[in-house]
């Protein structure tokens, strides 16, 4: 090789050099360590990113658990089955707090509630909510503009075609993302093994509310009757759901005149009684619903399933056991509040 095309190399090949040794050494001047248990954590969690742990992403949230400083149960859409396989990870036993689901409280779509006003703005509840507090004559009803839809990192909400939105408890996590982002503050999450909520958020009573809305609830009160066990009561003339108590709230949504309640549950259940029944009648005077059971004294009695509500109550109260539920979701036992 000529000497004037050596010089050059051999000054490339130096500075190469250099810069090879000062990376190395740096590389481990300046090596952050990494804990594995971190990589593996991010391994098991569902990926959403969408912060319902409290921590910015799915891998803030496996550090501060590694670092002690969040639960392995914290990721909610991840459930029990994310919990547990996190616990595991750090050989530690997984606390599984009881899976919810977000409820929009309000069914006052185009059809049943009155507008006061056309809005023209951006697609945005918070924007209407400023100009003039929206559209409709109610002032805590749904404004059906989308912001829930478009925050839900699992495409969980939709704006129906009646204006409301509408929460698919399937695809619901319960990551609360919605609710923090409603204006109205009308989206709750609630226990997810409970099917019946309350769909309205207005606080006016009596015949007022149903000048603007078919549907609102007018406080009348008659749920929290519908219901002994003290599991509903009159909050600024709403009813509030106490779903820590064993009650399914299936009285309550039948006796409501407005039909305020949703049922998640489509097809409920009926009352059968068997050839075991006595004719105690102990069931006809706990049924909510009259003329449901009848029969002589001392006799089988029967239901009449076009009339039963599916409640359950008079499951509790037979002391021969001689009723049992028939129809989907027949699994039911007892009159208690996760069905």
């Amino acid at each position: 090789m000529p000497i004037e095309l050596l010089y050059p190399v051999m000054v490339v090949g130096s500075v190469g050099l250099f810069f090879g040794i000062g990376l190395a050494i740096a590389s481990k001047k300046l090596h952050v360590y990494v804990n594995p248990r971190i990589e593996k954590i991010l391994g098991v969690l569902p990926g959403a990113n969408c912060g319902a742990c409290g921590y910015p992403g799915c891998s803030g949230f496996a550090k501060a658990v590694v670092e002690g400083k969040a639960d392995s149960s914290g990721c909610i859409p991840g459930g029990s089955k994310t919990a547990h396989a996190v616990a595991d990870i750090m050989g530690v036993s997984a606390e599984v707090s009881e899976p919810v689901v977000a409820v929009v409280h309000c069914n006052g779509g185009n059809e049943n509630a009155r507008e006061r006003a056309q809005y023209l703005g951006i697609e945005d509840c918070l924007a209407a909510t400023l100009i003039g507090n929206g559209s409709k004559v109610c002032q805590d009803g749904c404004l059906g503009l989308g912001n829930c839809v478009r925050v839900c990192p699992f495409n969980a909400i939709h704006v129906s075609s009646d204006g409301i939105a509408v929460v698919n408890p399937e695809k619901c996590t319960g990551c609360g993302k919605c609710v923090k982002i409603c204006p109205r503050n009308i989206i709750s999450l609630i226990p997810k093994v409970h099917k019946i909520f309350l769909a309205c958020s207005n606080h006016e009573r009596g015949a007022k509310v149903k000048k603007y809305c078919t549907v609102g609830c007018t406080a009348c009160t008659l749920c929290v009757k519908a219901t002994p066990s003290g599991a509903i009561s009159m909050e600024n003339n709403l009813p509030v759901l106490d779903y820590s108590k064993e009650e399914n709230f299936i009285p309550a949504a039948h006796k409501c005149p407005s039909k305020c309640f949703v049922d998640l549950v489509k097809t409920r259940p009926k009352a059968n009684i068997d050839t075991k029944c006595t004719g105690c009648t102990a069931c006809v005077s706990v049924c909510p619903v009259s003329g449901v059971i009848s029969g002589e004294q001392d006799q089988r009695h029967v239901i009449d399933k076009d009339k039963c509500i599916g409640c359950g109550i008079c499951l509790n109260v037979c002391p021969v056991h001689a009723i049992s539920m028939w129809g989907v979701g027949s699994n039911m036992k007892t009159n208690t509040g996760k069905r």
